[in-house]
């Protein structure tokens, strides 16, 4: 799959399937006693999961599935054993009084053969299955700040974004259930290090000329590029999931980021793919570049693609991996990608037009290469836009474009992020694109690109080259 059709469909996922908010509870219950979650594996008669949820006393009555399709019915008891079916209606599930289980089926596979392949309901083959946790995991409909949740998982190895307890119980918050991650079932194990960080992964399937070793290889060197934008990998552990797409000889084919505590990462890898591919593979570390920006709530998808896909091609650079006239060449043609994408409109209208994902992507590291040289230029070269992201990882895990802008301020020291988006949202969405590429000795040729001696050609070779122990920190 070409780069900007893989880059669509990770927007397209991410748009349509984002998280649920919850609301707090207004009812009073037991929050000393966990709610308790038994998840259970099994490929009899067809791969499924079976869940079994424990309901403290006086605990309310609505759930939900997150994301609805797959659970027709479940039978709940209460506190006497007696027995009742209950019926989803939209994903609402209304529990009688008193009730104590509620149990149910979720199938893997989407057709009564087993078949089937889709990243969020359910994906596999064998005994090996990947599944989002908001498809098949009923939650509470709403989450206070203190409700606690115990998960145990059994019937296959399993990869949950969470670390289990010395017991194997996942002891979890309530607001884990809202954006429950990435689960697998089945596959292999390795692990990739950067720094004192580790990725989990979990491979589900065979590839044609791939080892465990390439594949886990890949992603650590994914990992050490992050470290080319951050001062050390941003989490302590994550976990991964590579599942193979038949026939494909593409390194990396597509893959998403959700935001789990910790997040979990997906990706889909061509399984003819070789381990000489990977070489010229973006997926795997734009995937891991959105680790180094927090979430952004209410979600803003033009700035969070946008960075990770301007820092795709820097790290690259900085790692070695492409040189910077490479890396420019690609962040020129994504760039006109865009503008093709986007015509005439403005960086506002192209923005709110969700289905524009080329215009989002490039309109979004346009604005991001924009930011990241006037930070320069404001302190003299002094800070960058990685400050920006440092900054935001000491205030929490979350912010909302507000505080990312406050955050570019105070590391400016004047205002500057609200000055430069007014400048690009009324105007035409890459208008401001030949003259800056013009500052710093960027030229599109007939050939190619080519790199010159310019104004803030000192700029463009502080972006592209590769840190030093100094750079750092």
């Amino acid at each position: 799959m070409k780069k900007w059709v893989a880059r669509a469909w990770l927007l397209s996922l991410a748009l349509t399937l984002s998280a649920c908010a919850s609301a707090p509870l207004s009812s009073p219950l037991d929050e000393a006693v966990p709610l308790r979650y038994n998840i259970i594996y099994t490929q009899d008669p067809t791969p499924r999961l079976n869940v079994e949820v424990f309901l403290p006393r006086k605990f309310p009555r609505e759930f939900l599935f997150r994301q609805p399709g797959r659970v027709e019915s479940l039978f709940v008891t209460d506190e006497v054993g007696t027995r009742f079916d209950v019926f989803p209606r939209n994903g609402v599930v209304q529990v009688p009084e008193g009730t104590r289980i509620i149990r149910y089926a979720y199938p893997l596979a989407s057709s009564p053969l087993g078949g089937g392949r889709h990243l969020f309901g359910g994906m596999g083959e064998g005994d090996t299955w990947h599944v989002a946790g908001k498809a098949y995991l009923l939650t509470p409909s709403r989450v206070t700040a203190n409700m606690r949740v115990d998960v145990t998982a059994s019937g296959a190895d399993v990869l949950l974004p969470w670390t289990p307890g010395d017991n194997g119980v996942y002891h979890l918050r309530g607001e884990d259930l809202i954006d429950a991650g990435f689960h697998s079932f089945g596959g292999r194990r390795c692990e990739a290090h950067v720094g004192a960080s580790v990725m989990e992964v979990a491979l589900l399937g065979r590839f044609t000329h791939l080892t465990d070793a390439d594949l886990c290889a890949w992603l650590e060197q994914a990992g050490r590029e992050v470290v080319t934008v951050r001062k050390s990998f941003p989490y302590p552990r994550i976990t991964v999931r590579v599942l193979p797409v038949p026939g494909d000889a593409t390194p990396g084919v597509f893959g998403m980021t959700l935001w789990s505590a910790p997040p979990s990462i997906s990706i889909l890898v061509g399984q003819d793919a070789t381990a000489a591919s990977f070489a010229k593979d973006w997926v795997a570390v734009h995937e891991m570049l959105h680790l180094t920006h927090p979430a952004l709530v209410p979600r803003e998808a033009w700035l969070t693609e946008g960075l990770a896909t301007y820092y795709t091609e820097l790290a690259r650079a900085r790692s070695g991996r492409q040189t910077a006239r490479q890396a420019w060449r690609e962040l020129t043609n994504g760039f006109a990608r865009g503008q093709a994408a986007s015509g005439s409109r403005t960086m506002k209208e192209v923005v709110a037009e969700e289905r524009n994902y080329m215009g989002i992507y490039w309109t979004g590291a346009l604005f991001a290469l924009h930011l990241d040289v006037e930070l320069r230029r404001v302190t003299e070269g002094r800070a960058r836009l990685e400050d920006v992201l440092e900054l935001l990882a000491t205030r929490g895990p979350t912010a909302t474009l507000a505080s990312f802008g406050d955050a570019v301020d105070t590391v400016a020291g004047q205002p500057l992020f609200g000055v430069l988006l007014a400048r690009h949202l009324p105007k035409p969405a890459f208008s401001e694109l030949a003259p800056l590429l013009e500052n710093l000795g960027v030229r599109i040729d007939p050939g190619g690109v080519t790199l010159h001696a310019a104004p803030g050609s000192g700029w463009r070779e502080a972006l592209d080259g590769e840190r030093t122990p100094d750079d750092a920190g």
